[in-house]
């Protein structure tokens, strides 16, 4: 059975940092063959992809996450990171990870990020 578990969310001052991480079990995060990715999804609005990190260590980025988030993996813990800078308040949203494998998808519960003053 595959999961994995989010932490490290919370609420955070706007121009502060968090780091995501997403652990996993069942699935290995070093298998040549899975993607790990990182969504988020805020309040009345749809799931949006945040970052990519392939098995390869290369990792894909979108619009203007890039700079801000770093997304990273440990091979010996199983687990990827998300790290977020200089935070927004827009970037307030759940956010959850995934692990993709040929066809299957598997999904995290989720953490919440606020980012208020």
């Amino acid at each position: 059975q595959v999961q994995l578990v989010e932490s490290g969310g919370g609420l955070v001052q706007p121009g502060g940092s968090l780091r995501l991480s997403c652990t996993a079990s069942g699935i290995s995060f070093s298998n040549k063959d899975v993607t790990a990715g990182w969504y988020r999804q805020a309040p009345g609005k749809q799931r949006e992809l945040v970052a990519l990190i392939h098995s390869g260590g290369t990792t894909v980025y979108i619009d203007s996450r890039q700079g801000r988030f770093t997304t990273s993996r440990d091979n010996a813990k199983n687990t990827v990171y998300l790290q977020m800078n200089s935070l927004k308040p827009e970037d307030t949203a759940v956010y959850y990870c995934n692990a993709v494998l040929g066809d299957a998808t598997y999904w995290g519960q989720g953490t919440q990020v606020t980012v208020s003053s």
